[in-house]
């Protein structure tokens, strides 16, 4: 998704924010913040301090690349504070800042909604996927299975 240029003042009386018109720059704020790599970075720093690398690997499969541009996009927005210390080798450390905070705990509040009805939902992908006629696999099955647990419940040896 490519930023365009945020206007650099805007009267306060000229425009009123509306996400759901196409030029309000609100639009694009709201894209960093509900982006896969943004909402996902403001949960792990909620609350936090932590290093780039720290980060990264609290995210998982996130690549260098597209973890800098999204952190970059969110300090823009002046959701993340970056602290670059001078030593060698260089350290940074990210953390969120008050507005940053108050939207990871919004944001935090939609994660922990899809976390407690993801079994629902699962189902009903599933429901909607056996229109084809072909069986899916039974979701609770998929998800144990990422969770490291067998059909059963039964934990399983994870793969390396």
């Amino acid at each position: 998704m490519k930023d365009f240029p945020l206007p650099t003042s805007i009267p306060p009386s000229a425009h009123t924010p509306n996400v759901l018109h196409p030029a309000c720059p609100s639009r694009q704020v709201l894209g960093h913040l509900t982006s896969r790599w943004g909402a996902l970075i403001l949960v792990a720093l909620a609350g936090k301090t932590l290093r780039f690398s720290a980060l990264r690997r609290a995210l998982g499969d996130v690549s260098e690349r597209m973890l800098a541009q999204t952190l970059q996009g969110l300090e823009a927005d002046g959701m993340v504070r970056r602290v670059a210390h001078d030593v060698v080798p260089p350290h940074v450390d990210y953390s969120l800042t008050e507005i940053g905070e108050e939207a990871a705990g919004l944001v935090t509040g939609l994660a922990q909604w899809v976390e407690r009805r993801l079994p629902e939902i699962l189902a009903r992908r599933g429901a909607c996927e056996g229109v084809t006629g072909d069986q899916p696999p039974d979701p609770r099955d998929i998800w144990a299975e990422k969770m490291g647990e067998g059909p059963s419940g039964q934990d399983q040896p994870r793969s390396r």
